[in-house]
């Protein structure tokens, strides 16, 4: 049971109806967050609003970020990339500065919160960048055929590693809101450690963050939403879909990542392993694979993953 609980609280680390079906509400704990970047808002499906923030001019980069994290967690693409690019990052609902509220919480959810964030915003060829999952959302997007997308760059995605229907109950029995909202501080600041091959200390503002939400009333929402966006990646699979994406395609992963592939029920996976089943069922894809990085690659060696996007979409 030990090595079970210790499992759950690594998969908790991984950076989960009807629309608007409840009133969505801002957090103000959310709002004191100060992101470095000046935040503006949208408004979808007449009532959800979106935070976001946007830098730059040039080809149009729309980062979506993982599970548990932010709009932050593309700082040192942004820092780089607005030289060359229409960089904008946002706050999936229920994340960050958007609204929160009872949302289905699903891929399906996610990805057409996207595809009416390009339309809302008027975006054109735009080169979805998405992380974890991110880019399980990213790749449901593509998949709607929204038209104004025209590249694809996953960073480390969920989606390409499949799971039974065993697992996936093994899943839904230890990831509850009740064990999320258990999780020790110990233990968070660990799950965010195990994100990276060597956590640096300007990506601790992330632990310190958490901290201040697991403080405030928003956190029972945040670990009622967070079983169902893991549950949704899981019983909204990507991987007997990836031929149908018909436009090219980076996959960028780091060597090190503790979290792709799931050390305890595939033991026998290496990240190599995972990243080239899920490229090779791409026609137009291309893989990358960083040393020194773990799941949070786009961080640890963000000056490489930069080139390679300038070089994937500047013409």
């Amino acid at each position: 049971m030990l090595i079970r609980w210790t499992v759950f609280f690594i998969l908790i680390g991984l950076s989960s109806f009807l629309f608007g079906q409840d009133l969505s509400s801002k957090d103000p704990v959310m709002e004191s967050w100060k992101y470095v970047y000046p935040v503006k808002e949208a408004t979808l499906f007449d009532s959800l609003q979106i935070a976001y923030v946007e830098e730059g001019q040039g080809p149009v980069l729309l980062f979506i970020h993982g599970l548990g994290s932010n709009l932050q967690a593309w700082y040192k693409n942004l820092d780089s990339l607005q030289l060359t690019h229409r960089c904008i990052a946002l706050d999936l609902p229920g994340y960050g500065k958007s609204d929160d509220g009872k949302h289905p919480y699903s891929m399906d959810f996610f990805a057409e919160t996207i595809a009416a964030f390009i339309t809302q915003l008027e975006l054109k060829e735009v080169t979805l960048v998405g992380h974890s999952m991110g880019g399980q959302i990213a790749i449901h997007t593509v998949l709607k055929n929204t038209e104004e997308i025209t590249r694809l760059v996953l960073v480390a995605p969920a989606g390409f590693e499949t799971f039974t229907p065993e697992q996936q109950q093994w899943f839904a029995t230890f990831v509850t809101p009740t064990v999320v909202k258990a999780t020790p501080d110990a233990q968070i600041i660990r799950n965010f450690e195990m994100n990276f091959f060597d956590m640096p200390e300007d990506a601790r503002f992330m632990i310190a963050d958490r901290m201040v939400l697991k403080a405030s009333p928003a956190y029972d929402a945040y670990c009622e939403m967070i079983p169902q966006c893991v549950n949704a990646m899981l019983t909204e699979s990507v991987f007997d879909r990836l031929s149908e994406i018909q436009l090219p395609a980076l996959v960028v992963f780091g060597e090190n990542d503790g979290l792709i592939p799931n050390k305890f029920l595939h033991p026998g996976l290496s990240v190599r392993e995972v990243a080239e089943a899920g490229v090779g069922e791409i026609p137009q894809a291309q893989l990358a694979i960083l040393p020194s990085a773990g799941h949070f690659v786009q961080w640890e060696q963000a000056a490489e993953l930069n080139n390679l996007i300038s070089a994937f979409t500047v013409k």
